[in-house]
Parts: structure tokens; C-alpha cells; sequence
């Protein structure tokens, strides 16, 4: 089975250069013993943040056919990189974001961001992403990533979304499109 260590090498790969700096961090350690089991060593988030960044992380990857990203355990994952591999300037675009999200709920919803409806969080994330909201589109570009490294490095992104297979079979130049099932994942 393929170990979440070497899915996010995977995932530095995918993105290339422009990583956010703690996944980049975390996916070069190569010695076991640096990377703690457990909870985070520093609390990161108020409860209201953690709220919201457990709700915008459900919006980013949601429960279709397949698992969202809270059955991944996306939020905890956040939470253990940003209190364990991030700078506190590398905390500073995901805390503001998820701040000026909350404002802009208030004001746009009078409701708190983390209480509103699907509809209403993915039109504040669509704002933060298109710059509407102060920071929005750094915040965006680090969450996404984040949201996209957790669910893909944990056991529900590896065999429920894709499919595991070490070794995938033979090569066959000629295999239907129309029969691929999943994406493979090794």
C-alpha cells in the first residue's frame, strides 16, 4: 500500500513550483522519524475557523458517489500541516482568508460562513477565488492545495476515488477509453 509520505512526493510533483510551501516541506523529508503521529503540536485555528475551514474544505472536494473530503479527514490534515510544517507567514493567507470569508458572510448572509448553505459557501469561495474578497485569491491557492493534498494522500482519495494498483497490468496501446474505470494511482 502505497504510504501518504510518498502520495504527497506524488503531489509535489503534480503541482511543480508552485506548491504551497509546508506541502513542498513535508513531501521532501525523507527520514520516518520527522514526521510526528498524532495531533498537531500547536493549535492553528479558533473553533469558529476550524468550522469554517471544515465546511469550505467539504465544498472544495464534496461527497458525490465517493467520500468528501471531511470522511478523508482533509480537516485534521490541514490542521496537522499548518501547526507542524508551515511558518507562521505560511498560516497568515489561510487564517486572513478564512477571516475575510467570515466577514463577508456576515455581511452578505448575516449568517456565520461555516452555517451557511452550499450555495452560499461556494459563492464566497468563488469570490475569494476570483479576488472579490481582501487576500481571497491567495487563500484560495493555498486551501485549494491543501484540500487537494489531504484528500489524495489519505486511504479515501487512494482506493475509493482511484484506484490502487502497484503494478497495473500490462501495456495494451489499443484499450478502449470508454472501459477505464478510475484513474490509477501508484
Amino acid at each position: 500500500m502505497i504510504d501518504r509520505r510518498t502520495a504527497l512526493a506524488g503531489v509535489a510533483a503534480m503541482f511543480g513550483a508552485g506548491l504551497f510551501a509546508p506541502i513542498a516541506r513535508a513531501a521532501q523529508v525523507t527520514a520516518p522519524e520527522l514526521i510526528s503521529e498524532g495531533p498537531p503540536s500547536v493549535a492553528v485555528f479558533t473553533p469558529a475557523q476550524h468550522l469554517l475551514m471544515t465546511a469550505l474544505s467539504e465544498r472544495v472536494i464534496p461527497t458525490t458517489d465517493t467520500p468528501g473530503a471531511i470522511a478523508a479527514g482533509v480537516p485534521a490534515f490541514i490542521e496537522k500541516l499548518l501547526a507542524d510544517w508551515a511558518l507562521p507567514a505560511d498560516r497568515v493567507p489561510i487564517l486572513a482568508g478564512l477571516d475575510a470569508i467570515e466577514a463577508r458572510a456576515q455581511q452578505d448572509y448575516k449568517v456565520a460562513a461555516a452555517k451557511a448553505t452550499p450555495e452560499q459557501q461556494d459563492a464566497l469561495l468563488t469570490l475569494a477565488m476570483n479576488g472579490a474578497i481582501p487576500g481571497g485569491q491567495a487563500f484560495f491557492e493555498a486551501f485549494r492545495q491543501l484540500v487537494i493534498a489531504g484528500y489524495y494522500t489519505s486511504e479515501i482519495g487512494i482506493t475509493q476515488e482511484r484506484e490502487y494498483l502497484p503494478v497495473p497490468g500490462e501495456y495494451n496501446g489499443a484499450f478502449p477509453y470508454s472501459q477505464v474505470n478510475k484513474v490509477y494511482s501508484a
